[in-house]
């Protein structure tokens, strides 16, 4: 078999960082152990949160005891593979955004006829694949949190994030590791494709010999961290495509052969189909409610990390006079983390007694996003959101989206979103990309690097007449081009090489 990190794509590695490489296996199989060779069973079994609404099953791996998401209290069903339209989504939890792109894979499958199975690299505790994962994603959050000291982020959080992952001596060590997770495919049948959310997924299924796999990233600064060659990668931005096709930069100056054509596609955002299928009357609504002077609905989507808890405290501190006064309502959105919800509240004691807590009640929340979508109901004050459960937690704000006139976010996946985006400060500099693809598109703001200037876009939505109205005319117009279709495509590219 060839080896996937002496060669990528041609361009071979030198001996000192191959063998750096080869170390950084050993270290983690010295500390997690190395299962090749066990025997892992596996479970299929629907998932209990986004089971109905998107039709996932969930792939449980090893002892169930031992995996995330199996729920002893559940009497599931336990199903099989369907291995005619069975699609498997490769995730990792990693903050929020893989899962939500996995969700989008989920959701255009299932409306177009085929079977999701949801398979999160990260769930399965006994495995040395989770434990990998898990090691690599602490230190990431922990990348993330002191990133909000300028000068850890000056020197080492940026230039890592847009220089460190963008070379190919980082895919050469990451190939390595992916070897360690290729015990996870076992028992999952080999002619069902994959598509891998995250790189990882994608290389460890090509390691465990999955013969369809597509390998959807994420991100359009291209870096060789999203490589997994022997997939289909696919792309949701033109001005990626070049920098991925020649490599460029991935070995400093040096020019790299590059890419085979049929290894990289463009294919549009990775949207989901209910958010997709409602863009017109979304949008309607939003300039409706614009034109007869309701208030206008931010949505704030917060991560546990807490790299931009200050600036959302800003936001909220800022808007509201403007809520009591009618001009302004706002969706809070903490995920799975009510740490977040209890610290704003205590920072800010006035939210209170404006605050509604729709807090892990899932068919109350679903409710709420039902009502919110009625033209003849407005929506007022401050809505509190937390959910335990990791799904819900993610999931409730697609659900708020349709029915938000502004999304404030990070320019990271949700940058990809049809809904009008106010971006605030990235976390991490390949991030600033996701800000300016969207300028470009016209359905969102540029990336406000500071609290003035977030303010100022804040009030910019709310005072003038056309800024939200102009986002929501592009967004039709860019569903009109098949911008946003990305997630159908990347599920007929992943059944199509089945298929063929």
């Amino acid at each position: 078999m060839q080896d996937r990190s002496k060669v990528i794509f041609g361009n071979e590695i030198k001996d000192g960082a191959y063998k750096k490489a080869v170390r950084s296996k050993k270290k983690y199989a010295k500390k997690y152990g190395d299962d090749s060779q066990v025997n892992y069973p596996v479970v299929i079994e629907k998932n209990a949160y986004i089971g109905d609404s998107l039709g996932v099953n969930n792939i449980l791996v090893g002892d169930l005891d031992q995996n995330a998401h199996y729920d002893p209290t559940r009497n599931a069903e336990r199903l099989e593979f369907d291995t005619q339209k069975g699609i498997i989504v490769g995730n990792i939890r990693m903050g929020f955004g893989h899962y939500r792109i996995s969700m989008a894979i989920a959701s255009a499958a299932h409306s177009m006829g085929y079977v999701p199975y949801w398979m999160d690299l990260n769930s399965y505790k006994e495995t040395t694949c989770t434990k990998v994962i898990g090691a690599q994603n602490d230190l990431y959050s922990l990348g993330s949190r002191l990133s909000k000291i300028g000068l850890f982020n000056k020197l080492v959080w940026e230039p890592m994030n847009y220089e460190g992952f963008r070379a190919l001596t980082y895919n050469s060590s990451d190939q390595k590791n992916a070897e360690l997770m290729a015990p996870v495919y076992r028992n999952v049948p080999k002619d069902i494709p994959v598509v891998g959310t995250h790189v990882w997924p994608a290389q460890a299924a090509i390691h465990a010999g999955m013969k369809y796999v597509v390998n959807a990233i994420p991100d359009n600064w291209p870096m060789a961290l999203h490589l997994s060659e022997g997939s289909v990668h696919t792309i949701q931005c033109h001005n990626a495509y070049m920098g991925y096709r020649i490599l460029n930069g991935m070995n400093k100056k040096h020019v790299n052969k590059a890419m085979p054509g049929d290894a990289l596609i463009y294919t549009g955002h990775y949207i989901d189909h209910e958010l997709v299928s409602n863009i017109e009357a979304d949008c309607k609504a939003r300039m409706d409610r614009k034109k007869d002077g309701k208030p206008m609905r931010f949505l704030l989507t917060i991560g546990g990390a807490g790299a931009q808890k200050e600036i959302f405290a800003a936001i909220i501190k800022h808007l509201i006079p403007l809520v009591k006064s009618g001009k302004a309502a706002l969706y809070v959105n903490v995920g799975d983390y009510k740490n977040v919800w209890d610290a704003l509240i205590g920072e800010i004691p006035e939210m209170k007694g404006l605050s509604t807590e729709h807090f892990d009640n899932w068919s109350e929340l679903v409710e709420f996003a039902d009502s919110a979508l009625d033209p003849a109901k407005d929506v007022t004050g401050i809505h509190g959101f937390w959910h335990k459960n990791i799904f819900e937690a993610v999931y409730c704000t697609n659900l708020l989206m349709r029915s938000a006139d502004v999304l404030v976010t990070k320019p990271s996946e949700l940058a990809f979103y049809p809904v009008p985006k106010l971006f605030i400060k990235r976390v991490g500099k390949h991030e600033m990309w996701g800000a300016i693809h969207s300028a470009e598109v016209g359905d969102g703001t540029l990336e406000c690097r500071d609290i003035p200037h977030t303010i100022q876009m804040t009030d910019m939505f709310i005072e003038d007449d056309e800024l939200l109205n102009d986002m929501c005319k592009n967004i039709i117009t860019n569903k009109s081009t098949g911008l946003y279709d990305g997630a159908y495509k990347v599920v007929e590219i992943a059944m199509g090489l089945k298929n063929k």
